[in-house]
């Protein structure tokens, strides 16, 4: 069975000027090599840095760092920086290195994709680096997503975490909380809440099921506590989950003895274009 490419794969991100030509390995020292700013990653396991270490230490560098020109004599990573780290941790002074031309998109997405591919990315790394490519590149969640090989709906997802206060984001970044958890914190709408439940997971080591218990039923007590007698919440809560099928967001609607309010949830700039398109409202 054939394996699956990821997007358009590393040699279409970082393609060779001349095809004619073979590329050529050359020798660097480690002091001429700077890291990348569009490195995604945010933290670097100190136990896989020596694990690596232990293995080039055996073996050698097999694949070589790919970097490109910034200026005489002076490059920045593209791909492979835990292999520099590795060599600088046994006092290595020269890596392997292929040298290549490549424009500021292609690297933040080239360390994506290679990083994706090594399922080495936490949730939140990854989903800053689909910001940094929405915001500093101008690409739509569709681009982003046929590029990284993902569906819309998984960007999507990733993109709404940065929604959550920081200090779970954090607990999501060093692996106190999974994806799963945060997904259900995303549930409800009061960060106060999201951090209280939060909490009780890295005390008490919640499971996922049980964090989607805790917020199911504050979103029942809230929607009891919001609905007119008159109209039920059985009524309102089955509208609220036609909106949302046909809207694909969060939706809540808050009735009053007179009046009321219908919230629906965006989780960017973009999601809140899809859903005025939904709405068939021009802006």
């Amino acid at each position: 069975m054939d394996r699956k490419v990821l997007g358009r794969g590393l040699e279409a991100l970082i393609p060779i000027e001349d095809q004619g030509v073979r590329e050529r390995v050359q020798t660097l020292n480690v002091t001429q090599i700077h890291p990348s700013r569009f490195q995604p990653r945010l933290t670097f396991s100190s136990q896989k840095i020596e694990e690596l270490a232990q293995s080039i230490k055996e073996k050698g560098i097999i694949q070589p760092v790919i970097v490109r020109t910034i200026g005489p004599d002076q490059y920045e990573l593209i791909a492979g920086e835990r292999r520099l780290r590795a060599a600088k941790h046994l006092g290595i002074t020269e890596i392997p290195a292929i040298v290549r031309r490549v424009p500021d998109a292609d690297v933040l997405e080239m360390s994506l994709i290679e990083n994706i591919q090594r399922e080495e990315l936490n949730a939140i790394e990854e989903a800053k680096a689909y910001r940094r490519l929405s915001h500093e590149f101008g690409l739509t969640q569709d681009s982003i997503a046929q590029r990284v090989g993902k569906d819309k709906s998984s960007v999507s997802n990733l993109l709404r975490l940065l929604s959550l206060p920081d200090k779970i984001q954090n607990y999501l970044l060093e692996d106190f909380i999974t994806f799963g958890h945060a997904r259900a914190l995303l549930s409800l709408q009061d960060p106060k809440r999201q951090l209280s439940i939060c909490e009780k997971v890295v005390k008490k080591g919640l499971s996922v099921r049980q964090v989607e218990f805790l917020t199911q039923r504050r979103l029942g007590l809230r929607s009891a506590q919001r609905v007119s007698s008159k109209h039920g919440d059985h009524d309102l809560r089955n509208l609220e989950r036609k909106l949302e099928q046909a809207l694909g967001t969060k939706v809540r609607i808050h009735h009053g003895k007179k009046r009321g309010k219908i919230e629906i949830e965006y989780y960017s700039l973009d999601d809140l274009d899809r859903i005025l398109k939904l709405l068939r409202i021009d802006n």
